[in-house]
């Protein structure tokens, strides 16, 4: 199990080889040329975007809330998916 401050310290290759191996994808969404994927990972969010030849880590400190983190996401889900008629 890695903690928050441990995978800050990582370089970013492998902070982006530890979410793919041990995050847990959450959502995802586009935002201009960017593919973003927003992962869990032991208790915090991590932020993964992507674009050609280009991966950029972004983490959110504890103290963010979680709301906050994700309402960029809420556009995309589908009510109907959670529920049947």
């Amino acid at each position: 199990m890695i903690e928050y401050p441990l995978f800050n310290r990582l370089p970013s290759w492998s902070q982006v080889e530890v979410l793919t191996k041990k995050g847990t994808v959450v959502a995802q969404r586009h935002h201009k040329d960017w593919d973003i994927t927003l992962y869990t990972l032991n208790n915090f969010f991590v932020e993964l975007w992507v674009k050609p030849n280009l991966e950029i880590i972004g983490s959110f400190h504890s103290s963010v809330n979680p709301l906050a983190i994700l309402e960029p996401y809420t556009e995309d889900i589908q009510l109907q998916d959670f529920y049947s008629f």
